[in-house]
């Protein structure tokens, strides 16, 4: 096992090169976004995520087994059994094509039925949406396909490659969002034809360059049981939590369609899009940190593990709360500006849904500590009955004539409670001691938070809505976050750590300018 310096520096290189791809590909799917809402109208926009969404809601199976494959690749990796590691790759791309025979059933017979005879779709559009459907059931069996090779990519933390062809999906979508309103076709159906088209080139080249760099990456059919069984009962545990994920996401879309139809679906969408954007740059890190935590796990290196995932819990929320807190305070006018149709309630969707994913950031490394250890009974069964309450709280809330914002502030509190759960489950699992996670995590989160809010509080009431105030707010907002962050969120050796730093920086600039 490498040392925990080259660890580290490895982590920090992983990170700075998805910073760039998450930079590149941040900017360009916002502008796609706003060019094909104008393209398709909020109608139609609303459609292709409501469909979609139905698509999705079958994935809980999939996403199961997707960690699982993810999981036990970086295991073997740890452990450095290239031999069962073969095993693994061909079992799970065998495991993925049962999943696209079973999972397609279902959507072309339940699934068709459900958005034939179930959802609000707009008169004169159910055509168009059954065309969106079938590219979607397309696009999700490729994406399917192409779960091993990217768990291959990330698992041997070769970040560049994964930055490349993320950069040239982000691309391709940008053409198609440019081309699409020329198009003499229905709009609407040309763009989910395209989006199916982009999915099938990237997953031919996720497979190409995994077969050409990994060993392990090339398919053999074979039939291990026992493999199989192994992969089976991991998922089997983790489909509790991929169920409740699908259905506090997508399964609260229904819902929303259900209830009020598909121009809040489109608020929704954009809400989900800003978030997806701000989370992208928290997952830089996570990322390249969450490989190195599977690892220590592998090997024994317990006191490294703790480490990482308390570290890893802090920064990514600092890093979170240094983008989402100007959303936050400024959304009216940047949704103004960056679309031309802003949906009703988008406004409030933004300000919630980048709530969750600050508290979302926090976990993500306790939640891949507990995956390392491969005992998932305790953690799913606990988790999945606290996340459980979301879905059929908002049904009720919506039933009892609530405003649809209500199903956020349920999730909120459903987040708060899997948070403390989880801090628990990580001492019975890994052995990693709450009153360390709340010193190490919880009171510099919550320091750097309480402190942050207040000069940015005070810009939104004294100072008129204007671009002068947006500007104002996101300089204010990073040098108070970054500061605070600084003299209160970071330990003394972090802070000597991150000076060092900064002075290499300096000299190399200093050094390559004279």
């Amino acid at each position: 096992m490498p040392s925990s310096v080259s660890n580290n520096k490895r982590i920090a290189k992983n990170t700075l090169i998805l910073y760039f791809r998450m930079l590149l590909t941040m900017g360009v799917s916002l502008y796609t976004s706003r060019v094909i809402l104008e393209a398709l109208g909020v109608a139609d926009y609303g459609i292709y995520n409501v469909v979609g969404g139905v698509v999705a809601m079958f994935g809980i199976l999939s996403g199961s087994l997707s960690t699982a494959i993810s999981r036990f690749i970086t295991f073997e990796l740890g452990k450095g059994n290239f031999d069962r590691l073969k095993r693994i790759f061909s079992t799970s791309v065998n495991i993925q094509i049962i999943l696209i025979a079973i999972i397609t059933v279902l959507m072309e017979t339940i699934g068709l039925w459900f958005l034939n005879y179930k959802m609000v779709i707009p008169e004169g559009r159910m055509t168009a949406a059954n065309w969106v459907f079938q590219f979607s059931v397309i696009t999700f069996a490729i994406n399917l396909l192409s779960v091993p090779y990217n768990a291959v990519i990330v698992a041997h933390e070769k970040m560049s490659a994964f930055a490349y062809i993320s950069i040239v999906d982000c691309t391709l979508k940008l053409i198609v969002a440019l081309i699409i309103a020329y198009n003499p076709f229905d709009r609407l159906v040309y763009y989910g034809l395209l989006i199916m088209i982009v999915g099938l080139i990237n997953r031919s080249i996720y497979a190409i360059y995994s077969k050409r760099h990994f060993e392990e990456a090339t398919y053999k059919f074979l039939l291990d049981k026992d493999l199989m069984k192994e992969m089976f009962g991991f998922a089997g545990w983790n489909f509790i939590t991929s169920a409740n994920h699908m259905l506090n996401n997508q399964g609260v879309n229904m819902l929303i369609n259900i209830f009020f139809g598909v121009v809040f679906n489109a608020a929704r969408a954009v809400a989900i899009q800003v978030e997806t954007a701000v989370v992208s740059f928290v997952n830089c890190f996570t990322t390249a940190v969450n490989p190195q935590i599977t690892k220590c796990y592998a090997s024994g290196e317990y006191d490294n593990m703790y480490k990482l995932v308390c570290t890893a819990a802090k920064y990514s929320y600092f890093l979170m709360l240094m983008l989402a807190l100007p959303l936050i305070f400024e959304a009216d006018t940047v949704l103004n500006i960056w679309l031309k149709n802003v949906p009703e309630k988008a406004v409030l969707f933004v300000q919630l849904s980048l709530v969750l994913g600050m508290m979302d950031s926090i976990g993500s490394s306790g939640y891949t500590a507990c995956m390392a250890t491969g005992n998932l009974k305790k953690y799913t069964i606990v988790i999945g009955i606290i996340g459980a309450f979301e879905f059929p709280l908002t049904w009720i809330l919506f039933f009892s004539s609530f405003a649809i914002e209500s199903t956020y502030y349920v999730y909120i509190l459903v987040k708060g409670c899997v948070l403390v759960a989880r801090m628990f489950l990580l001492k019975e699992l890994t052995g990693l001691k709450p009153k360390m996670y709340i010193k190490e995590v919880f009171l510099p989160i919550f320091r750097v938070t309480a402190l942050s809010i207040i000069p940015l509080f005070m810009i939104g009431h004294y100072v008129e809505q204007s671009y002068f105030r947006l500007v104002l707010t996101i300089i204010v907002g990073l040098l108070t976050v970054g500061l605070i962050t600084f003299f209160l969120g970071m330990t003394f050796k972090e802070r000597m750590l991150a000076v060092k730093k900064v002075k290499d920086i300096s000299s190399r600039i200093t050094s390559i300018i004279e």
